[in-house]
């Protein structure tokens, strides 16, 4: 088995095993078998930037094997420099998640811990995929463990938010797969991702292949208008799935625009790059100004992911280096900053079991080392220089301006509403004087949420500082990428 099998197999195999473990009192093994299994799946994953050589853009570590031999279907991996970092970025996420949810879950613990690590192998899967049906495979498994987690460890509406979940995002992925059919069958017989990138397509193939990735991807995303799951799954699902959901899932959608959508329909992501970028910016501006008037922590933090998507989505369409690395960049800095902004959230549901802003105030009284924390993520949201939240968003901004002044002129605008309901939620939650009972009772972070917090401050500030290590390895597949888009419109 390669290191990407490794990557993907590892969490598989550690949460069927966890499974197979089914009472509460074994739930103290359970846990440290689950980071166990979680650690290694990360370590795994540290060789792929090692040996990675930045000065090519064709796939590497690939593996291809027979899988459904009648069909013309493989087993076959590879990543380049657009997918590579997703990769540990999604191991890193679910042993942060691990860590965070030690003392949360308490019942049922070893379903819990295993649907995650099953999670993240699937969607290591998605990532490394290079076959039609794997991709499509892992696409749509991703979706059953994610609906257990918000359908049993949800909160009172978690059925609702669970249905919600499943039936918006696979109903959007039907299509998908009949475009995955079509293209199987132009190509003679394959479901080669890179032979169907060569395609010769006419216009009205390209458009209708076009919308119905667009149908799939931009739920996931998601894009405006298909976005309305997201806040109500947020609200509902636990701390852990929350941080998995805006950390990673949410970046199968996006990843699936720049591995399908753009280079098998070239033309028509060309012709319809007004329209993505029409949705983009209201996402950026109108659902920025959705997330001020919100009162539940959680709900204010879901429209931010999708006004920070929002940019990811416009980086993708304006068809120059800086907006396509930039919106590359602002999927793996939102995995961080996201995913700390829902657990700090978690830090404090736990101990005042309520997510209403109105129900805190002064927290930097009582837990000012958490307090410290938060504040570093809530400026990484804000976009601040020297953070992780401002290095895409700034290439995009750049990439937006390069194309049309206008474009960059609305775009910038997020930074200014980003900036103003992150920080209202600041200011009345953290700052200001203790008035309630239950902020004045609590205490602050321990050692295991001390060390949570630390890993993911550590990220945001080591990617806002330096983010060549990002960066550098994805420049010749972007710029490939970018070449094979605009070969085609000569041709």
């Amino acid at each position: 088995m390669g290191l990407l099998s490794l990557a993907i197999w590892i969490p598989i195999a550690f949460g069927a095993l966890l499974l197979a473990i089914g009472r509460d009192e074994h739930a103290p093994m359970v846990r440290w078998m689950a980071l166990l299994g979680a650690a290694f799946g990360f370590l795994v994953t540290l060789p792929l930037y090692g040996g990675f050589d930045p000065g090519s853009a064709a796939m590497q570590f690939v593996e291809k094997a027979a899988w459904i031999e009648r069909f013309n279907v493989h087993y076959h991996l590879g990543v380049d420099g657009i997918s590579l970092w997703f990769v540990p970025l999604t191991a890193f996420i679910t042993l942060i998640v691990v860590l965070a949810s030690w003392e949360a879950i308490t019942e049922r613990v070893n379903q819990y811990m295993g649907a995650f690590l099953i999670l993240s192998g699937l969607m290591i899967g998605v990532f490394s995929a290079l076959d039609g049906i794997l991709f499509y495979v892992f696409f749509e498994a991703t979706l059953i463990p994610m609906y257990l987690i918000i359908g049993i460890w949800g909160g009172p509406n978690k059925i609702y938010a669970a249905f919600k979940f499943f039936l918006y995002t696979l109903l959007g992925s039907l299509l998908m797969l009949i475009a995955l059919i079509y293209l199987y069958n132009q190509s003679g017989g394959s479901f080669d991702i890179a032979t169907w990138h060569r395609l010769p397509l006419g216009g009205q193939a390209q458009t209708l292949l076009f919308f119905a990735f667009f149908a799939a991807f931009a739920v996931k995303v998601p894009m405006w208008p298909v976005h309305t799951w997201l806040p109500d799954v947020h609200v509902e699902a636990p701390t852990g799935g929350s941080a998995v959901l805006a950390a990673i899932m949410l970046k199968l959608g996006a990843y699936g625009f720049v591995r399908f959508s753009l280079p098998i329909a070239p033309d028509a992501a060309r012709e319809w790059a007004w329209l993505m970028i029409a949705l983009s910016l209201i996402a950026v501006v109108y659902v920025g100004l959705v997330a001020l008037v919100q009162t539940d922590m959680k709900k204010l933090v879901a429209y931010s992911s999708v006004a920070h998507m929002g940019f990811v989505t416009l980086g993708f369409f304006l068809f120059n280096e800086l907006g396509v690395s930039g919106a590359l960049v602002q999927m793996i800095a939102h995995g961080f900053v996201s995913g700390a902004m829902f657990l700090c959230i978690g830090v404090l549901y736990e101990r005042v079991h309520s997510r209403e802003i109105a129900a805190y105030g002064g927290v930097v009284e009582t837990m000012p080392r958490f307090t410290a924390f938060a504040l570093l993520f809530a400026m990484a949201n804000c976009g601040l220089p020297a953070t992780a939240g401002f290095v895409g968003e700034w290439m995009v901004i750049l990439g937006a301006v390069k194309a049309d002044f206008w474009i960059g002129l609305v775009a910038a605008t997020a930074l200014v509403f980003g900036a103003a309901y992150t920080l209202w939620m600041v200011k009345r939650v953290y700052l200001g004087p203790v008035v309630h009972d239950s902020v004045r009772g609590l205490s602050d972070i321990g050692r295991r949420e001390f060390l949570v917090l630390t890993l993911l401050a550590s990220a945001v500030l080591a990617m806002g500082l330096y983010p060549r290590p990002v960066t550098d390895v994805m420049d010749a597949s972007v710029a490939q990428l970018l070449r094979h888009v605009a070969l085609s419109k000569l041709n």
